[in-house]
C-alpha cells in the first residue's frame, strides 16, 4: 500500500545514486507521487555537488558503482555532512557489504528485490530519525548555550559567588570569587575542600579581623549546611568583603561574596561632606552642633563649656576688590591658622561666609581670653596671596556653659550677640556675653521692626540744609537730608536708623522714596536751584539706580541739570567697573555727581582719576580742625585740585565765621553748614531762598 502524499511531510528530499538507469527510474517513479522530492544521479562523482546544491535527508546509495565502491562513497559523504541519513541499495547477496555499511555509519540497507511498502516504511523511520536527530542536536544546542549563558552570567557577577557540597567541597565558583582571593586555578577546581580555600586565603591575602582558627571554629558553629548567614571580612589589604551564606535544599550551600570597600569609602566621604565645609574641610554647622551637644553632656556632670563666633574684619571689601579666589584662599588660610590655635579637644568650625566658630570643652573665663588674644594676634599678623598683602583681624564673640546657656542654639546666639557687641565697639577684639547685650539686641531688632513699618506707614520726611556760593553768598542747592518721625519716640535722626537700613537693606526702598520726594520738592524752587540726594552702595548693587533715577525725574518733572546724586568712596569700593559703569550712565542724563566725604578714604585721588566728579565735598572732620596747620593744608590741597580739575568744592560743616573765612582763604568755593542754617523743612526753604537774595543784595 502506497502512502498518500499528504501524508509525507512536504520537504523531504531524497539524493539517489545509482547506476542501474532502469532500476533508479523505476525508484524514482514509485517515490515521487508519494511526496518525496528525489534528485537522481548515475556518477559518483556528482555526489558531493549534489549534496551542497540539492541538500538532501536522506541519501540512498547503490552499495556498487561501477568501479567505485559506495562504501568509498559513503565515507566521504560523511565526512563532509555528517547529519545525512544514509541507506544502502544492495542485492539479495550483498547483505554483508551491507552490515558492513550500517558499521560505517549508515542508517540501513534496502534490497532491490523487497517490496515497496518495505521502501516506504524504511523512509519513514529514516525521515523520524533525522527528526529525532535534529531534535536532539537542537536540545543540545538550546543545553550549550543555556550552559554558555549562566557560564557568562556567573563570570560577569559583581560579586563572587561559589557553592560547596554537603562534604564542605568546591563545586563551582566563578571568576569574581577567584579574583578576589587571589585563588590560583587549582583551588578553583570542583572537589576542592572549602578548608584549603580558606587556608590559602589566610596565608596570602590574610584577614585582618579574625584568625584562621577562629574562622573554621566559627563555620563549624554556624552549621552552613542549615543556616543562612551574613557577614563580613575585612583583608589585611583593606579591602572589606561582605559574606551572604545560604543552604541548599538538596545539601551544601551557597554563598555570595561582595566587595563594598568602594561603596564604604563612598559612604565615609559623603558622611564626611554631611559634615565638613567644602571650602575649608572644616566641621560645618551640622557636625558642630553634635560636639556641642556632647561638650554640653560633660557639662552636665560639672565640667565648665565656652563658645567663640568669630568675623574676619573687612572681609568683604577684600573679597569684592581682589576677587572671590583671594577670598577663598584667605578662608582657607584662616582655617589653618584657627586650628594651629586650639588644642586637640577643641573644635573649629566655619558657620558659613567668614564666619567661624570654636568649641572649648573644659574651659574656665580666663582660657578662653587667652585663646581669643592668641587668636586675635594671629589673624591680624599680614598674609601675602597672589602677590598681594592682605591685612585683616578678627573680632569674637563668646558664651560660656553653663552661666549663658544650656543647649547649642542659645549659646550659639550669645556668642553671637557678644560678636555683635564686640563690631560696635570697634572691631579688632573680643567680648564676652553679658545678659544687658541681649536687652540690647533686642531694642536694635524693635527699631528693625518699627523701620519696616515705618517705611510703609509715610513716617519719614525730608529737611533741606542749602550749600551756599562762598563769592556771593547766594544758596545753590539744598542737600536732602531724611529724618524718622516715629509715633512714639518723635524725630529720630539719621545716625540711629541709617547704619541699620544699610544692613537690612531696607535702605534700598528707602533711598528710592528719598529720590522721588526730593525730587518733587525741587520742582517749584525759583532759580533752578538743584537738590543734592545721597546714595548708598546698598542702591548700586540693586542694578535697577538708572532706572529709578529716570523715573523720578520724569515722575516729578524735575530737569536732570538740577540733580546732583552725592556718593561717598565705599560706593567705589564694590564691583568698582560695574559701579562706574552706572554713574556714567547717570551722568548721561544729565545729573551732576559728586564725591562726599572727601578725603576720609584712602583712595581718595584714585577715584578722582577713575570718574570726572563735578564736585567735592570736603569732609567736615577737616572744617573741625582748620586751626591746625595740617588740616588748612589738607583743605588747600583739595581746593587747588578742585580748581585744577575745574570742579566745585564744598567745605562741609562750617559752624563759624572764622571757618568761613579760613576756608574761602584756602580756595573753597562753596560751604555748607550751621552758620548760614541748620536743615529745615520743606515749607521754610523758600525762607532760606529769600534770605540768600537780602543777603547778597545788601
Amino acid at each position: 500500500m502506497r502512502p498518500q502524499p499528504d501524508a509525507i511531510a512536504a520537504g523531504r528530499r531524497i539524493l539517489l545514486i545509482d547506476d542501474d538507469e532502469e532500476f533508479a527510474g523505476s525508484l524514482v517513479d514509485l517515490l515521487e507521487p508519494c511526496g518525496f522530492e528525489v534528485t537522481h544521479s548515475t556518477d559518483p562523482r556528482e555526489a558531493s555537488g549534489l549534496v551542497t546544491s540539492f541538500r538532501p535527508v536522506v541519501v540512498m546509495l547503490d552499495i556498487h558503482l561501477g568501479g567505485v565502491s559506495g562504501l568509498d562513497v559513503l565515507r566521504q559523504l560523511r565526512k563532509e555532512k555528517a547529519d545525512l541519513v544514509f541507506i544502502m541499495i544492495t542485492a539479495h547477496a550483498e547483505t554483508e557489504t551491507a552490515i558492513a555499511a550500517i558499521r560505517e555509519g549508515a542508517y540501513d540497507y534496502f534490497e532491490k528485490t523487497a517490496h515497496p511498502t518495505e521502501l516506504y516504511a524504511l523512509l519513514d523511520r529514516a525521515f523520524e530519525r533525522h527528526n529525532l536527530a535534529q531534535a536532539h542536536r537542537a536540545a543540545q544546542q538550546e543545553v550549550l548555550q543555556q550552559s554558555q549563558r549562566f557560564e557568562a552570567a556567573l563570570n560577569n557577577m559583581s560579586q563572587g559567588l561559589c557553592m560547596f557540597d554537603t562534604d564542605s567541597r568546591l563545586i563551582v565558583c566563578n571568576r569574581r570569587y577567584a579574583e578576589m582571593y587571589a585563588l590560583p586555578p587549582e583551588l578553583t577546581a570542583s572537589g576542592t575542600a572549602w578548608q584549603d580555600i580558606i587556608a590559602y586565603c589566610a596565608s596570602n591575602i590574610g584577614y585582618a579581623d579574625i584568625a584562621l582558627e577562629d574562622i573554621t571554629a566559627e563555620h563549624r558553629r554556624a552549621n552552613p549546611l542549615h543556616d543562612a548567614a551574613v557577614y563580613s571580612r575585612l583583608l589585611r589589604n583593606g579591602r572589606t568583603i561582605v559574606i551572604s551564606r545560604q543552604p541548599l535544599s538538596e545539601g551544601g550551600w551557597i554563598a555570595t561574596h561582595e566587595d563594598i570597600s568602594e561603596r564604604r569609602e563612598a559612604e565615609a566621604r559623603i558622611a564626611h561632606m554631611t559634615g565638613h565645609d567644602a571650602l575649608t574641610d572644616l566641621p560645618n554647622r551640622t557636625l558642630l552642633r553634635e560636639r556641642m551637644d556632647q561638650g554640653l553632656a560633660r557639662v552636665r556632670r560639672g565640667e565648665a563649656f565656652a563658645v567663640m563666633c568669630i568675623d574676619l574684619d573687612h572681609f568683604k571689601e577684600i573679597n569684592d576688590t581682589l576677587g572671590h579666589p583671594i577670598g577663598d584662599t584667605l578662608l582657607r588660610m584662616t582655617a589653618e591658622r584657627l586650628v594651629g590655635c586650639v588644642r586637640d579637644v577643641d573644635t573649629v568650625a566655619r558657620l558659613g561666609g567668614d564666619e567661624f566658630a570654636i568649641i572649648q570643652p573644659s574651659a574656665s573665663p580666663e582660657e578662653s581670653s587667652a585663646l581669643a588674644r592668641k587668636i586675635l594676634e594671629t589673624i591680624g599678623t599680614p598674609v601675602e596671596i597672589e602677590g598681594h598683602q592682605i591685612i585683616t583681624g578678627a573680632t569674637i564673640g563668646i558664651a560660656l556653659s553653663p552661666q549663658d546657656g544650656d543647649d547649642p542654639d542659645q549659646l550659639l546666639r550669645n556668642a553671637d550677640i557678644a560678636l555683635y557687641r564686640a563690631k560696635a565697639d570697634g572691631r579688632g577684639a573680643f567680648r564676652f556675653f553679658e545678659a544687658a547685650m541681649d536687652a540690647r539686641l533686642q531694642a536694635r531688632r524693635a527699631l528693625e521692626l518699627d523701620l519696616r513699618k515705618g517705611l510703609s506707614a509715610g513716617e519719614f520726611v525730608l529737611y533741606y540744609q542749602p550749600l551756599v556760593d562762598i563769592l556771593t553768598g547766594t544758596i545753590n542747592s539744598f542737600e536732602a537730608l531724611v529724618r524718622w518721625n516715629h509715633p512714639m519716640r518723635g524725630m529720630i535722626p539719621p545716625g540711629e536708623f541709617i547704619p541699620l537700613a544699610e544692613e537690612t537693606g531696607l535702605i534700598v526702598p528707602l533711598g528710592e522714596w528719598i529720590l522721588r520726594a526730593a525730587c518733587a520738592d525741587a520742582v517749584p524752587w525759583s532759580g533752578g536751584i538743584k537738590v543734592a540726594v545721597n546714595l548708598s552702595p546698598c542702591q548700586f548693587k540693586a542694578n535697577n539706580l538708572v532706572q529709578i533715577v529716570t523715573r523720578a525725574l520724569d515722575e516729578s518733572g524735575l530737569s536732570a541739570r538740577r540733580l546732583e546724586l552725592e556718593i561717598t568712596e565705599s560706593v567705589l569700593l564694590h564691583d568698582n567697573e560695574a559701579t562706574l559703569s552706572t554713574l556714567h550712565e547717570l551722568r548721561a542724563l544729565g545729573v551732576s555727581i559728586s564725591m562726599d566725604d572727601f578725603g576720609t578714604g584712602y583712595s581718595s585721588l584714585s577715584y578722582l582719576r577713575s570718574f570726572p566728579f563735578d564736585k567735592i565735598k570736603i569732609d567736615r572732620s577737616f572744617i573741625k580742625d582748620i586751626e591746625r596747620r595740617d588740616a588748612q593744608e589738607i583743605v588747600q590741597a583739595v581746593a587747588g585740585l578742585g580748581s585744577a580739575l575745574g570742579v566745585a568744592t564744598t567745605a562741609e560743616g562750617v559752624e563759624t565765621e572764622a571757618q568761613l573765612r579760613a576756608v574761602a582763604a584756602k580756595g573753597c568755593t562753596e560751604y555748607q553748614g550751621y552758620l548760614f542754617s541748620p536743615p529745615v523743612p520743606v515749607n521754610q526753604v523758600h525762607t532760606l531762598l529769600r534770605k540768600s537774595v537780602t543777603s547778597t543784595a545788601a
